[in-house]
């Protein structure tokens, strides 16, 4: 088998300046899909802070925050996490992830979100993860569906985004474990 071409791990505060500088070169790219962030969101304070709550959502079991990193140089393309965990009857969560355009059709995205699926259904045991991508990103529905993911409807006037409430493709996967 050979090697993959992306990996994820937890993001550490070496790799600070590499995220502010992916954020800031992507930020028109990320917006046309995301909600906007304030010009705080791309500072060395921010980012610390980000990295502190990280580590704190993933000690009570709330959220796991990762990079995603070129194999082959260790650069970092991209974030990816898993948010909204919920337990109980449940066991679900939601997964969100945002890729350098310059990475773009390379099949990195796909590689992650394989990667964090597998480590919520083995690590976390999870039963259902949840992804939700704008119906004019169809390049990030496509990650979804070479993930596993099926398509389960659209959630109406879902994000604010640049000012308008917008549509959400919803997909979901269900851990095959039906031990979990």
């Amino acid at each position: 088998m050979s090697q993959p071409l992306v990996y994820v791990r937890f993001p550490e505060e070496a790799d600070i300046a590499q995220i502010i500088a992916m954020n800031k070169r992507n930020r028109a790219f990320f917006e046309q899909f995301s909600p906007s962030n304030s010009d705080d969101y791309y500072t060395e304070e921010h980012m610390l802070q980000w990295l502190n709550k990280s580590r704190i959502d993933r000690m009570e079991d709330r959220k796991y925050s990762f990079v995603v990193c070129q194999t082959e140089d260790e650069q970092i393309v991209g974030t990816i996490g898993l948010t909204y965990v919920v337990r109980g009857p449940l066991q679900s969560c939601m997964i969100g992830y945002n890729l350098d355009q310059a990475a773009n059709g390379k099949g990195y995205m796909t590689e992650a979100v394989k990667q964090v699926v597998r480590y919520a259904f083995e690590e976390l045991r999870i039963h259902r993860i949840i992804g939700e991508a704008s119906p004019k990103n169809p390049g990030s529905i496509r990650v979804l569906e070479k993930a596993g993911f099926h398509k389960e409807g659209i959630s109406r006037s879902n994000v604010k985004i640049n000012g308008v409430w917008e549509d959400h493709q919803v997909l979901a996967i269900i851990n095959p474990n039906p031990d979990i």
